[in-house]
């Protein structure tokens, strides 16, 4: 039988890190932690931004994490702490899942997304697109 992506979600949710707003905000005020933002412009540019965060739109993701190539990120190494977020929580487990299949052994996402990080009471603040 096929899976369905809420079937490969769950699956990579199972094999993730899994963070509460909390806890990010805690790694990421110690500056212990670099925070990925998944979404697409648009997205970013509608529902505002966690201060601090990089954007890596999901299409991308795998391109910027691989140094052999001219569209990697110096955010990307493998020995630091990546924190994933998307919207809700789904892209980014499967995202934080790819990278652990490309070597990367410290990443996490934050399960709920911007909307979990939102709905805690956490800042947002306006897409500065470039």
């Amino acid at each position: 039988m096929a899976k369905r992506a809420m079937d490969l979600v769950n699956e990579a949710k199972q094999n993730v890190e899994n963070l509460t707003p909390e806890q990010v905000a805690a790694e990421v005020e110690n500056a212990d932690a670099v925070l990925v933002d998944l979404r697409e412009p648009q997205e970013r540019a509608t529902t505002g931004v966690i201060p601090g965060a990089t954007s890596a739109p999901r299409g991308m993701l795998e391109f910027y994490a691989d140094p052999s190539l001219p569209y990697h990120k110096a955010e990307f190494e493998r020995d630091r702490r990546i924190i994933l977020h998307c919207a809700s929580g789904g892209r980014s487990a499967l995202a934080a899942k790819t990278l652990q299949d490309m070597g990367y052994t410290n990443v996490a996402h934050l399960d709920g997304g911007i909307n979990a990080w939102q709905e805690s009471g956490r800042p947002t603040e306006p897409a500065q697109e470039g």
